[in-house]
């Protein structure tokens, strides 16, 4: 397998008594299809995985796999404290036919280099599934670094990596280094940069509202190769991305698929809602975007 294209971690609709809502999640997933995105990750913490059972999580899997079929690559989240528990929901991947796994440091733990990097290879070899790493320390307080990179890159199923130090030096670490971990854009507003470092695809929550306009750019800059037009739409995508930063991320991703027509529901606790001013700049922000992204692609602001 090959991680090419936008990636959409998706969101977990649910009914206003708490309880995931199925056919939203349905129509969730049946969106991000038409609209043309590569792939979808289940069980991401835009999906609100930390707050879902172990049962929930397993059995959101695998009726996002149900759905999708084989029209796209379904990859699954394997967050956990517990090694014991990244485990399981690998193996989980392994028998509903995923594509891949998201493997990511083992949160509040802070184990060395060496003792994550034996948390990722134990996931490895409980499923046998291409892999790609999500580094993320200011969720995790871990930072994958050299010694683990050598360690997990002894086994072939570490393919890729979703880059979200938001550390530019760690990025040309990784395209310096370890060229065979491909890279994926983690860092939102440095997607033009990871595309310019050579990254092929971007994960990239914003896209469950406006993926085509996420599409846009990274056709713009990998398959066009036209980072003039790659740098006129990131222009128009950076208010959406410095307010997704506002410190409300998954509040803001629920409201944008509201915004455009899906059933986001509410979110579990202890998070809570946009208020109203919050929402009425987000919609703005979309309008905005969505207007001067068509506007690029199709030649009005584009030479």
């Amino acid at each position: 397998m090959k991680f090419e294209g936008i990636y959409t971690p998706a969101i977990t609709p649910f009914h206003p008594d708490g309880q995931i809502d199925r056919e939203a999640y349905a129509a969730v997933l049946e969106s991000l299809i038409e609209a043309g995105v590569h792939g979808i990750v289940v069980g991401g913490s835009t999906g609100e995985y930390y707050a879902q059972s172990a049962q929930e999580r397993v059995d959101l899997a695998a009726y996002a796999k149900d759905v999708i079929g084989t029209r796209l690559p379904l990859i699954i989240g394997t967050g956990a404290i517990r090694t014991e528990d990244s485990v399981e929901y690998a193996r989980h991947a392994k028998e509903i036919g995923a594509d891949a796994l998201l493997v990511s440091s083992p949160p509040y733990a802070l184990p060395t280099e060496r003792e994550n990097a034996v948390h990722a290879l134990t996931i490895d070899r409980a499923a046998n599934l291409p892999i790609m790493l999500y580094n993320y320390p200011a969720r995790m307080g871990v930072a994958m670094g050299e010694e683990y990179f050598a360690r997990v890159g002894k086994s072939k199923n570490f393919i890729a990596i979703k880059e979200s130090t938001g550390d530019m030096a760690n990025l040309h670490l990784l395209a310096r280094k370890f060229p065979h971990i491909a890279l994926s854009c983690g860092w939102d507003d440095q997607a033009l940069e990871f595309f310019a470092w050579g990254a092929r695809s971007w994960v990239c929550a914003g896209s469950n509202f406006v993926p085509r306009e996420h599409v846009a750019l990274y056709e713009a800059c990998v398959i066009e190769k036209n980072f003039d037009k790659g740098r006129a739409i990131m222009t128009a995508m950076l208010p959406l991305m410095d307010f997704l930063e506002c410190g409300k991320f998954v509040q803001s991703i629920k409201h944008g698929c509201e915004l455009t027509g899906l059933k986001a529901g509410s979110l579990r606790p202890p998070l809570r809602p946009l208020d109203t001013q919050e929402k009425r700049t987000l919609q703005t922000v979309i309008t905005t975007l969505k207007r001067t992204v068509a506007q690029i692609t199709s030649g009005a602001n584009h030479a």
